[in-house]
């Protein structure tokens, strides 16, 4: 061994036990590994950050961009809720959501994936009286087993396309973990839809912040357009398409005319509904029925509307507002010039820049027209208006801005677009035409450039500790190859493979990305085990393509614990899970993979 190979192990040895440790950030261990590899010479000052331009962070950052594009669609959502009604069983529910996850997960990010059906696996759960525990943790290991059936589905794909570039010149394309990872996925689900009956029912989840800063129902007001869905249609089967989570109030018609509509009354293009809702179901109402959410600070606009319809209230509430619009919710205190005041009297548009879009108020039922409401200390508004002069108004008036729920009123979404800016992005990869790269990153620009993203939005969306971390170990994983110790610690597996086949060999390393991914990031480990899979199937006289799959496939299915992927963690706290839980169902689905991964590998890619 020698000195530079001894540095690099020492390294790569206080690297992983930091990381073990839990006791620092993983970025900042990354950070400080990188920094330490420079100071003992491991790694040359010309290629120390070689990482920040590597393309597998320009396409880990856009594929984060995509998810987050995607995730604005509302087309996947209402495809479940379609299904709801069939979902009678847990068992029918598990493979429902589970099977959305998996196939979602394989063309975007998966913690993507997860994010959009989290909340409607939680309302199935509450509508059924589900144990949400029994369904959060089959979607998360579901989108895990969704991420190996594309290049793009999780980072251990990425980074070892990244290796065998390096060995070979060609990366991994879009579509060759497809054959194995498609297998895998098959048996995963068919285990799920089973071993659900493996977790607990009687988790609870605890109470969030977020929860502490619940609000009752808001009241708003939403004009029915020429293009609305619901034209034609009563009030019964509006508040239907609200699952009861909506109630409509009244019906403002004829200009000024109010009134409290029974359930068989007809909509008619026009109608002013003041409606009663949560916010997260009010938006829903929102983008399926396309209704124009209204402000109150103009009561008088409907009567301007031009004869064909085509007014400026159509214009300014159908469509989504300019990107320099912010819209937030805010808190009345008790000494907001507000108190006793109404959004008509106050004129907010024309001396702060902002509109009322919804009030909520704890403890009271609101009935009246938003202008008309006269404001209270601890009212919740929710507010429309310049981004950059928000944060003024707000202290100008004397109110308090919640924190970001995401509730997404006033901005209207886009439900086609940027499924169709990911699935151009597939066909041109899928058809060599250009790089995967530059497919993505394009993508991700034109989610931004189209409208389905706000610049802040995207940057939002890019996961920055984990770029850091790529960044900084891409380096230092090299010095393991570049001094050669990849091949030394190849040699010893070498001694211990010699006595297994070749199948047992590519199950032992299969198995070491498994038991090591939990205590690292799957990202790390894979940079530590790549090379070092392909050495010794170089070692062993093997083609190292298998070997290379049978990484990125175990560092990508951690299923033991809740902190070796971000779905794993992101569950844990909606579903009540203890730490324990997870082995309960994860240890037979990671023996599952193990199997079927050592069988199906081979047959796809020879070991010869």
């Amino acid at each position: 061994m020698t000195l530079d190979q001894a540095l690099s192990f020492g390294l790569i040895a206080v690297t992983v036990a930091l990381f073990i440790s839990n006791r620092f950030r993983f970025d900042l261990v990354a950070l400080f590994s990188l920094l330490a590899a420079l100071a003992i010479g491991v790694v040359p000052t010309d290629k120390a950050f070689s990482g920040f331009s590597d393309q597998v962070v320009v396409l880990v950052a856009s594929a984060l961009v995509i998810s987050a594009g995607v995730g604005k669609s509302t087309l996947i959502g209402r495809v479940v809720r379609k299904a709801e009604p069939f979902l009678t069983t847990t068992t029918r529910q598990v493979a429902a959501l589970a099977f959305a996850t998996t196939i979602m997960s394989a063309f975007m990010k998966n913690i993507g994936a997860l994010a959009i059906l989290l909340p409607i696996a939680i309302q199935i759960a509450r509508r059924t009286d589900t144990p949400v525990s029994r369904l959060l943790m089959p979607m998360a290991f579901g989108s895990l087993i969704g991420g190996v059936v594309t290049l793009i589905g999780t980072s251990p794909n990425i980074l070892v396309s990244r290796v065998r570039q390096e060995l070979t010149g060609e990366p991994f394309a879009m579509f060759d973990f497809a054959p194995v990872g498609i297998g895998i996925a098959v048996a995963g689900l068919l285990f799920l839809v089973v071993g659900w009956r493996l977790l607990p029912a009687n988790r609870a989840a605890p109470n969030s912040a977020e929860q502490a800063f619940e609000t009752d129902p808001y009241l708003t007001e939403v004009r029915i357009g020429e293009k609305s869905t619901l034209l034609g249609k009563t009030v019964g089967d509006l508040e239907a398409l609200g699952e009861g989570d909506v109630e409509i109030v009244a019906i403002v018609r004829e200009k000024r005319h109010r009134y409290t509509p029974a359930w068989h009354w007809q909509l008619f293009a026009g109608d002013i509904l003041i409606v009663r809702a949560e916010a997260v179901a009010l938006r829903k109402l929102i983008e399926e029925a396309k209704l124009d959410l209204r402000a109150a600070d103009d009561p008088d606009r409907d009567a301007r509307s031009s004869k064909d319809g085509k007014d400026s209230e159509e214009k300014n509430t159908r469509g989504e507002p300019p990107k320099d619009i912010a819209v937030v919710e805010a808190v009345v205190t008790g000494v907001s010039s507000l108190i006793g005041a109404s959004a008509r009297s106050l004129r907010l548009r024309e001396h702060e820049g902002l509109s009322l879009l919804a009030i909520s108020r704890s403890g009271e039922p609101l009935a009246k027209r938003l202008s008309q409401i006269r404001f209270q200390a601890g009212d919740v508004l929710v507010l429309q208006g310049p981004e950059e002069t928000m944060a003024e108004s707000l202290r100008n008036l004397g109110c308090l801005p919640l924190l970001d729920r995401a509730i997404g009123l006033g901005r209207r979404r886009q439900e086609y677009l940027p499924i169709v800016l990911l699935t151009l992005a597939m066909i041109v990869v899928a058809f060599k035409l250009v790089p995967v790269t530059t497919a993505f990153f394009g993508a991700a620009v034109l989610m931004v450039v189209l409208g389905v993203l706000t610049l802040k939005e995207a940057y939002e969306s890019i996961d920055i500790p984990i770029i850091v971390l790529m960044a900084c170990l891409i380096p230092v994983s090299d010095s393991i190859s570049s001094t050669g110790g990849a091949e030394l610690i190849a040699g010893v597996l070498a001694i211990a493979a010699d006595a297994l086949p070749p199948v047992g060999a590519l199950a032992l390393m299969m198995g070491s990305a498994m038991l090591l991914t939990p205590f690292l990031n799957n990202a790390a480990t894979v940079l530590i085990m790549g090379p070092i899979g392909a050495s010794l199937a170089q070692k062993l006289g093997l083609n190292p393509d298998p070997f290379l799959m049978a990484v990125a496939l175990g560092a990508a299915c951690d299923f033991l614990t809740p902190i070796g992927h971000q779905c794993n963690t992101l569950v844990m706290g909606p579903g009540g899970y203890r730490f324990g839980d997870y082995s309960r169902l994860g240890l037979p689905l990671s023996f599952l993979v193990l199997v079927v991964g050592t069988l199906l590998i081979p047959v796809f890619w020879p070991l010869k």
